[in-house]
């Protein structure tokens, strides 16, 4: 009866106020209004997951330099690198650029006896860098470095595209065990026809750390000529000039000599 009633009073045009009225009478009855049914935020609405892709751009800049370390299963660093990264990317004829950010890196890798791996990698895998190391006696080196980037279409209508190489079989950024290699120089490596990497400044060690530390820091050659190069030249500057003032010394002593002669 009394639900029929309620509906009844509904229709009606008083059944406003009653309703008002049971509400304020009935413990537990709750008056929903229009006004109490609010719409859902932006931030509770369903978004679409936005990938990242990283932007090729027309111009050289200067890369940020990131340290970057990898552990063993005992919690002791075993890779060290301290580098800025940039990627050239050759296509339609013309060169693009993107750098690294240290901040969106993610590092991993692992340490062997004789084996020893550091990957570094963007969001959404959108760039990668990877150095392979090999140890023999009591060197280590990179042997194989691996590299891609897919980033945002350089062109309006252009498809997404991933620009990929490699280095097998090298012997890279050589140092003896507990020593660092270094360079300030720029290292470019060509991956592929389309893919070049350039480090710089680099210094990077593996296998063996000591308190995390870098070791004694062996010299690369680019920075070993840049060094050495002047200083030869100078001397070979400097050799000549003297060698041009006693030669002009000497004629002169022989003139005098002639003239005392006679």
């Amino acid at each position: 009866m009394f639900f029929s009633l309620l509906n009844m009073m509904q229709r009606g045009q008083t059944g406003g106020w009653f309703l008002f009225f049971l509400t304020a009478g009935i413990p537990g009855v709750h008056l929903l209004t229009d006004s109490s049914i609010q719409p859902a935020s932006e931030s509770e609405l369903p978004s679409e997951a936005q990938i990242y892709q990283p932007v090729l751009q027309p111009s050289e800049a200067v890369p940020l330099i990131g340290t970057y370390v990898v552990t063993n299963l005992v919690g002791k660093p075993c890779i060290k690198a301290t580098m800025g990264a940039e990627y050239i990317v050759s296509e339609k004829k013309k060169t693009w650029y993107f750098n690294l950010d240290p901040s969106r890196v993610r590092t991993s890798g692992y340490c062997g006896k004789g084996a020893a791996a550091l990957s570094l990698t963007l969001p959404d895998d959108a760039a990668s860098l990877q150095f392979t190391f090999r140890k023999e006696n009591d060197i280590f080196y990179v042997d194989k470095l691996t590299a891609h980037v897919s980033p945002l279409p350089v062109c309006q209508g252009c498809a997404n595209k991933t620009y990929s190489g490699s280095l097998a079989q090298e012997k890279l950024f050589a140092a003896g065990n507990g020593q660092s290699f270094k360079c300030q120089s720029e290292q470019l490596l060509w991956t592929s026809p389309e893919l070049r990497i350039k480090l710089v400044p680099l210094q990077m060690q593996a296998f063996t750390l000591p308190n995390g530390q870098y070791g004694i820091e062996v010299e690369c050659r680019h920075d070993f000529n840049k060094r050495v190069i002047p200083i030869i030249i100078g001397a070979v500057v400097v050799g000549l000039i003297l060698i041009a003032v006693l030669t002009s010394l000497f004629i002169k002593d022989r003139h005098r000599q002639g003239y005392t002669r006679l």
